[in-house]
């Protein structure tokens, strides 16, 4: 069976940003709430970080279920993984997640500046150069016959989209507007000559759009 390149769990408002301006320390969205893009995914039964008995179930609650699903690793770009820009000043910093992050799986952090793998606990981070091709047949090999996740952000999503890489990808559309910030799309029919749509409302006011390669 084939690898699958998949983007899964990834969030936008209306108008299709994925991301703030002005990422720092304190802001990993920039100017964007990330409460309100995600707060579909937070109501969930399943939510990874829920310290409270309870959430809702249905669709919702799938696809935040789905994230780990047949996924043996994954590719993010560097702004994922943190607001250093240029040459790593700081190689104590080791992330957002804390001691315990959520991927359970090799990730490999796309950037100019190579530095060395880190552990923690069972997540090793990689950083990376290379084209995402290059990247792409590294995580594959991780992933030791399953799946690949392309965790974002907006630049990083883009960068395989252009690039034909993208076999799967779930996006939800969350019902608030940002103004300004990184978009995936100004519409998401720009996808349609490569991929089908089927696009799903939830419930909560999220509309899931799932696109698959032609």
């Amino acid at each position: 069976m084939d690898q699958l390149l998949r983007v899964m769990n990834f969030n936008v408002s209306s108008e299709g940003i994925g991301a703030g301006e002005h990422q720092s320390l304190e802001s990993p969205f920039g100017c964007a709430d990330p409460e309100r893009l995600f707060a579909w995914a937070g109501a969930t039964a399943s939510w990874p970080m829920r310290t409270d008995p309870g959430g809702s179930r249905g669709l919702d609650d799938y696809f935040t279920r789905d994230f780990a699903r047949n996924v043996g690793a994954e590719i993010m770009g560097r702004n994922k993984f943190g607001p250093q820009r240029g040459p790593w000043n700081d190689h104590d910093w080791c992330g957002w997640w804390g001691e315990e992050p959520p991927f359970h799986t090799p990730v490999f952090v796309m950037t100019h500046h190579e530095r060395p793998s880190i552990t923690l606990s069972d997540t090793t981070f990689h950083f990376v150069g290379g084209d995402p091709i290059t990247v792409l047949e590294r995580a594959r090999a991780a992933a030791r016959g399953r799946d690949v996740r392309l965790g974002g952000g907006v630049t990083t999503v883009r960068q395989f989209l252009d690039a034909g890489l993208v076999d799967t990808m779930h996006v939800a559309v969350s019902p608030v507007q940002l103004g300004s910030g990184l978009r995936l799309w100004e519409s998401p029919d720009e996808l349609l000559d490569r991929f089908h749509l089927e696009v799903v409302p939830s419930p909560s006011g999220v509309r899931h759009h799932l696109f698959w390669r032609k």
